[in-house]
């Protein structure tokens, strides 16, 4: 039986720690948000008449900055415009935020979780914005097929190393 306030036991998670210590890594979205959405119609009221099947142009980028030690702000930009032999039906820009919280993990894992976890978790929510909009704009709503942050994240990771000649190491700018 431990003493009061001595040490938790070792549950395979390394040596004994005081109580209440915080040692464990962890990661998580704090909380999610629209930082700028813009929707453009450009040939309405023209456009809700073509019949053409429209071409979808998605772009993405993610960008990061660190708020402070522990936490970090995550931006998913996504640009989609869609096109048809008669001209631009809309344009759909959103920049969909999330403040990110590490703790306790190594670089590596923090640019990891940065630019491949988190934007997976941003995603859902802001594929849903996306639809809301295009719908909004009179279109029927667009629902963006999901995208594996974490393969695109290891494809930089293995190009970078291959063009460095050296073994993979976190890719600066966007994943």
């Amino acid at each position: 039986m431990a003493d009061e306030g001595s040490i938790i036991t070792d549950l395979g998670l390394g040596a004994p720690q005081p109580n209440g210590a915080d040692t464990l890594p962890t990661a998580g979205i704090i909380t999610q948000y629209v930082k700028d959405l813009s929707v453009e119609n450009p040939n309405a009221p023209d456009s809700f008449n073509w019949t053409d099947a429209p071409q979808i142009d998605v772009q993405f980028n993610i960008g990061a900055r660190e708020v402070n030690e522990e936490v970090s702000e995550v931006e998913l930009k996504i640009s989609l415009t869609s096109k048809g032999e008669s001209g631009t039906a809309y344009i759909v820009e959103l920049s969909y935020g999330g403040l990110i919280g590490m703790r306790n993990l190594s670089d590596a894992d923090k640019h990891g979780f940065t630019y491949a976890g988190a934007p997976s978790l941003l995603f859902p929510f802001a594929r849903r914005v996306i639809s809301d909009a295009v719908r909004d704009a009179g279109f029927p709503p667009l629902l963006l097929e999901p995208v594996d942050f974490g393969g695109i994240y290891q494809q930089q990771l293995a190009a970078q190393a291959e063009a460095n000649g050296e073994g993979a190491e976190p890719p600066v700018g966007q994943a």
